[in-house]
């Protein structure tokens, strides 16, 4: 069986802190549940001394979420949806089930 969202994919978060906010998949963590991480969601500072050549200071990262507090946001309707998938030339490939478009 495939992955219903894939690094790249546009989602919408549906739950938690940041509500309501879109961004793409930039990781698939797999192991011990599974996770993505999402650009401009979760934010952490993390405070950085200096160490040789490197400076100090303070950088955002992004933090993991659960693949469940997300659903892929089709961005041509802009409305989320489901995936879906289905044989076309023999080969399996995901679809927007609102759309019925293919998105691979």
């Amino acid at each position: 069986m495939g992955m219903k969202i894939v690094s790249g994919d546009d989602v919408i978060v549906i739950s938690g802190d940041d509500k309501g906010k879109i961004g793409k998949i930039i990781k698939v963590i797999k192991d011990k549940g599974y996770k993505v991480v999402v650009s401009g969601v979760n934010l952490c500072k993390k405070h950085v001394k200096q160490r040789g050549n490197k400076k100090s200071g303070i950088l955002m990262d992004e933090l993991p979420i659960h693949i469940s507090n997300v659903a892929l946001f089709d961005l041509k309707n802009q409305v989320r949806t489901r995936v879906g998938f289905k044989l076309l030339d023999s080969n399996k490939v995901r679809f927007a089930k609102n759309s019925r478009e293919v998105m691979d």
